[in-house]
């Protein structure tokens, strides 16, 4: 068990012969009797754990004196295969308070940089300080014999340097913050929001964006099926999501969105004792309360320039009027009320009566109100690859107006079909036609963030 025995001699005593193993020197110890080996043992002891013991070196970036201590902690650490060190730039203006939390933290007394201590929390204490940069020049001459001739020049530039570093890793972490898009969807748990995910997150609709975070809101839903479906979304595994995060309350709503996309549609509890205008009354009193507290949160959260799109079948245009009314630091420019998905249904009646795809009528203008009264407008509207006497290339078009050549047609029929086509998807279904609503969605968004592509 024991190695060999190890005979010391001390001041004429008997010779103590003392069982040694190979690898513990604390064992030793408890056997040493003389005071010569004890003291020896001891700085033995100390220097090793002096070694061991991570060295902490903190001070403001544009600090001499901290460039200084740097390099001399460099230079330990090359010498030293088991010396260890972090180090902690703090920025000139932000020094004093982190210095004055730290030391009260610890019980220290300490004002100028650098501040300099080590690491001995995992050992059962705390940490020790050692002082500015005089105690640490000191303690390096005293305990490893090395030291530092750095002239005042050379220090005031490595400070220089050390400040122009720390300005680059602050762009470059904003250039990398900038990247991030945060898109916020309300009533996650829609039909439209679930038709929307896979096609949103993608070069496609937002491109030159590294990342993107997702956070789905909804203030109804049950939150098991939020978690559902954001666990959905993450094992799809898109290519430019980051991550996703669920929200079942206002309190968080619309941090430092860049795109807010609000599906929200009215609702009413107990509405079967309710004639239809009490119901309606109703309905616009809830939708109003949500939409003006969504006005303040956007007014004061969001990055201002951000893009926000209002959605559904029901009052969109109060909806986005009532946001309008609250956010007054937003560009009005910048919140639509999406009738997308009537306009396409518009396009597919003037390409079924001209015999061409949806895709060759363009420019169909809506105006009113997607779920109330409305006007379907083709003063503006061009048509593309259409078969008749003149023809040209693809970026070739007519007016439609000129191809139809009946205005009867467009005041009565064109109108009485968009409003037949569009109630009956809806009845068809039983439900909001979420496809189309998303498609929408995703062509607004095409067209602010690739105009120069947008058709």
């Amino acid at each position: 068990m024991f190695g060999p025995t190890v005979k010391l001699e001390e001041n004429n005593r008997n010779t103590v012969g003392i069982p040694a193993t190979n690898n513990d020197l604390t064992e030793m110890a408890m056997f040493v009797l003389s005071g010569k080996i004890y003291r020896h043992f001891l700085r033995f002891s100390i220097f090793k754990c002096l070694i061991s013991t991570p060295l902490t070196l903190s001070g403001k970036i544009n600090c001499p004196y901290y460039a200084k201590a740097e390099l001399l902690a460099d230079k330990l650490q090359n010498y030293l295969p088991n010396f260890r060190i972090r180090k902690i730039s703090i920025p000139s203006e932000k020094w004093k308070e982190w210095l004055e939390d730290i030391c009260r933290k610890n019980g220290w007394k300490h004002k100028e940089s650098p501040l300099i201590w080590r690491e001995i929390v995992h050992q059962g204490g705390k940490g020790l300080l050692l002082g500015g940069f005089s105690d640490f020049l000191e303690h390096c001459q005293k305990y490893y014999n090395v030291t530092s001739d750095m002239p005042a020049d050379i220090m005031v530039q490595i400070a220089e340097e050390n400040l122009e570093a720390h300005k680059q890793l602050l762009a470059e972490a904003q250039h990398r913050a900038n990247l991030v898009r945060h898109i916020w969807i309300s009533s996650a748990l829609s039909s439209t929001s679930q038709f929307l995910m896979g096609s949103l997150i993608s070069a496609d609709v937002f491109p030159n964006i590294s990342t993107i975070d997702v956070h789905l809101l909804d203030l109804d839903g049950d939150e098991e099926e939020l978690h559902h479906l954001k666990n959905e979304l993450e094992h799809q595994a898109l290519h430019l999501l980051h991550q996703v995060t669920i929200h079942t309350d206002l309190e968080q709503a619309f941090q430092k969105a860049d795109v807010i996309i609000l599906l929200d549609e009215p609702w009413c509890d107990d509405i079967a004792t309710e004639d239809e205008r009490e119901l309606k009354k109703r309905k616009i009193d809830t939708i109003s309360e949500r939409y003006r507290e969504y006005g303040r949160l956007i007014d004061t959260q969001t990055e201002k320039e951000v893009k926000v799109i209002v959605s559904g079948e029901s009052f969109v245009n109060l909806r986005c009027s009532l946001l309008l009314d609250y956010t007054h630091s937003i560009h009005s420019h910048q919140i639509v009320a999406l009738a997308t998905q009537l306009e396409n249904e518009a396009r597919a009646i003037v390409a079924k009566k001209l015999n061409v795809r949806p895709a060759d009528v363009r420019d169909v203008i809506v105006w009113g109100n997607i779920s109330g009264s409305f006007y379907g407008d083709l003063q503006k509207t061009k048509v593309f690859n259409y078969d008749g006497p003149v023809k040209g290339p693809e970026f070739f078009s007519l007016p439609a107006q000129n191809i139809i050549n009946d205005r009867t047609w467009i005041e009565t029929d064109f109108q009485e079909l968009v409003r037949s086509r569009r109630a009956a998807v809806v009845s068809r279904m039983n439900r909001t036609t979420a496809m189309s609503c998303s498609h929408g969605i995703l062509t607004v968004l095409k067209a602010w963030n690739r105009p120069w592509c947008w058709k």
